[in-house]
């Protein structure tokens, strides 16, 4: 189901045909400190595997998020970016409201993230540190793309 919701003046779409790949990638593969240096085949697989949606100003893509979900219980938020000279206009919070709201997202149990620095906008959106932290385990690889 595509939606698309403007929130002045962005607009906000699940339409992946509308993703400006080359934007997203530079951005994640340059700037974004979780995933520096993701080859682009990565991304695509991602993105294909996601539920995405895209942020634009007059018909730009200036925002993008993903979840990663199976649409009943779990999803995980990833991926969420403003372009720099976009940022301090309500942007973010806009995608996260349009990722809470998103209709096949309903119902979860559970929406969880990784953040080091956007604590305050998340938290606005219910977000909160795990009540059981010790339970999560993960598999981590940092270097995994200096290595493909």
């Amino acid at each position: 189901m595509q939606q698309s919701k403007t929130h002045s003046p962005i607009e906000i779409s699940d339409d992946k045909g509308r993703l400006d790949l080359p934007l997203i990638h530079r951005f994640l593969s340059e700037e974004a400190y979780w995933c520096r240096g993701i080859p682009h085949s990565t991304l695509v697989r991602a993105i294909n595997h996601s539920l995405c949606v895209g942020g634009y100003v007059d018909g730009q893509q200036v925002a993008f998020a993903r979840v990663i979900t199976d649409k009943a219980t779990f999803g995980y938020l990833a991926d969420v970016f403003v372009l720099p000279e976009y940022r301090g206009r309500g942007y973010s919070k806009a995608l996260v409201a349009a990722i809470v709201d998103h209709p096949e997202l309903q119902g979860l149990r559970r929406l969880s993230l990784a953040t080091s620095d956007a604590h305050g906008l998340y938290a606005g959106f219910g977000f909160a540190p795990p009540a059981n932290p010790g339970s999560l385990m993960e598999i981590y690889d940092p270097a995994i793309y200096q290595r493909t």
